[in-house]
């Protein structure tokens, strides 16, 4: 036992790392496109794929990780996976040009899935008293991390360019790679080796052309048609994965445990609880570097709007550890409704007060906190139900649907504020921050009160499917 115990010591510190260095690496892109822009002589809107590749491929990564990361090759699988990441990052640092550029983000975008392979690691190898606090905390840094890397970003591109903030990248992920080498364990044996390649295929590419269809807003304004198609088109594909998942014995995410009352209700609640969460994170990033000749905002340059998002981060963990101490005495609902409530009351203060620099970063030192209980307490509401062999693919799946929420999110905020830009007009009005931040308390609400609704029987497990293939009869 005392053995364990040491042998965990180590395995806690390398999970967390890799979860944040996959957060940070996957939002890098985020204070460095206008510098892209430049220095490649590309649109601005070009230089937005060098961020909106790689979240695109983390969403198609993630639930192929996830069963590939519940069966017995998860150790090769998360080393293979880092390799990716690392020769992408490579690719980032001196590339020759923006294609090679955009080629190694879309290489580090493979990472985003392996949060849910640390979050199954832990479950299957650290004593029950600890994984459920670790689970948790791994939940959290893979937002919160956002708030790190933003100001090391803006720091290192204004003191030493765009190579050095990639290179940032580039260490990072390097050591992140060792550091799984020398602690990520093998996984338990009896684990099926089994995956359904064409129902990926088909998730994939349902999910890249919803993300495609909510991500670029454009779409929304001038060519409502081509959403309409993106929008049937994601439909009838994933109808197509649904019907042929329920044929396989070993299927890609395990739809009976997805249609269990407690799994759906979380992702339900994630998915509209992400939407309030990532559309304040946006607005306020955009309202502090607005110049003051808009008549609002503070015109901050990118490192001090980094700053802004270290709240986020701090409060976000200490959030994120409040839940274990917590759960023995409160119901995951209940830690779910009091963080979406903390994100509410993030949401009526930037609606109604705005007029320090202090108050953005009060706003998101609370909706750091309010994030960390919800994310925190999220895996708890799921992994109560979901068998300790499908922790990562049931995690993945939620990550995906937390990845619509936040696209959904940022979309939102971008149109309202379109909308509130008059005709020739470079900024919105400010009264587009306020529409669009009640829209996202709307949000909130609402997840607040699916919450409560949400009740499930104490103890209740999932079923395990028996491992085997894909049937086509």
């Amino acid at each position: 036992m005392a053995e364990g115990r040491a042998a965990a010591r180590p395995l806690v510190p390398a999970l967390m790392f890799v979860a944040l260095v996959v957060a940070v690496v996957g939002s890098l892109g985020a204070p460095l496109i206008t510098e892209v822009a430049g220095e490649f002589e590309v649109s601005l809107a070009a230089a937005q794929w060098t961020l909106t590749a790689p979240l695109l491929v983390g969403a198609l990564a993630t639930p192929v990780l996830g069963r590939l990361g519940a069966g017995p090759h998860r150790r090769r699988v998360v080393l293979v996976t880092l390799a990716v990441v690392v020769a992408g990052s490579v690719l980032t640092v001196v590339p020759p040009s923006f294609g090679w550029l955009l080629a190694g983000r879309v290489a580090q975008g493979t990472g985003l899935g392996l949060t849910a392979l640390m979050m199954g690691v832990a479950r299957d190898h650290l004593p029950a008293g600890r994984s459920g606090p670790a689970i948790a905390l791994l939940s959290v840094a893979s937002t919160a991390g956002i708030g790190i890397g933003y100001p090391l970003a803006g720091l290192l591109t204004g003191v030493a360019g765009l190579p050095a903030a990639y290179g940032l990248g580039l260490l990072i992920t390097a050591v992140a790679l060792v550091a799984a080498w020398r602690t990520v364990p093998q996984a338990p044996p009896g684990r099926s080796a089994s995956v359904d390649v064409p129902g990926a295929a088909l998730l994939g590419a349902a999910l890249l052309a919803l993300l495609l269809a909510i991500s670029q807003t454009t779409l929304w304004t001038d060519h409502p048609a081509v959403l309409a198609v993106l929008l049937a088109a994601s439909a009838v594909l994933l109808a197509a994965w649904v019907r042929r998942e329920r044929r396989c014995d070993a299927p890609l995410v395990d739809l009976a445990l997805l249609r269990h009352p407690a799994v759906a209700g979380a992702n339900a609640i994630m998915l509209l609880g992400g939407v309030g969460m990532y559309l304040l994170l946006t607005l306020v990033t955009r309202y502090v570097q607005t110049p003051g000749s808009a008549g609002y905002g503070f015109g901050v340059d990118v490192f001090v709007a980094g700053l802004v998002l270290v709240p986020f981060s701090a409060l976000g963990f200490a959030g994120g550890r409040l839940v274990p101490v917590a759960r023995g005495r409160l119901a995951a609902t209940t830690l779910l409704a009091a963080g979406g409530a903390v994100v509410l009351a993030a949401l009526l203060v930037f609606a109604s007060a705005r007029g320090g620099l202090w108050l953005a970063f009060a706003v998101m030192g609370l909706l750091g906190l309010g994030v960390g209980v919800f994310c925190a307490a999220m895996p708890a509401a799921i992994l109560a139900v979901t068998p300790a062999g499908e922790t990562s693919s049931a995690m993945s799946f939620n990550q995906v649907v937390r990845s619509v929420g936040f696209s959904v999110g940022s979309a939102l905020g971008g149109l309202v504020l379109e909308a509130h830009t008059g005709p020739g007009a470079t900024f919105p009005d400010e009264s587009g921050y306020t529409v669009a931040a009640l829209a996202g308390a709307a949000a909130m609400a609402v997840t607040i009160l699916i919450t409560l609704l949400l009740r499930r029987p104490a103890g209740a497990r999932a079923a395990t499917p028996p491992p085997g293939r894909c049937t086509t009869s």
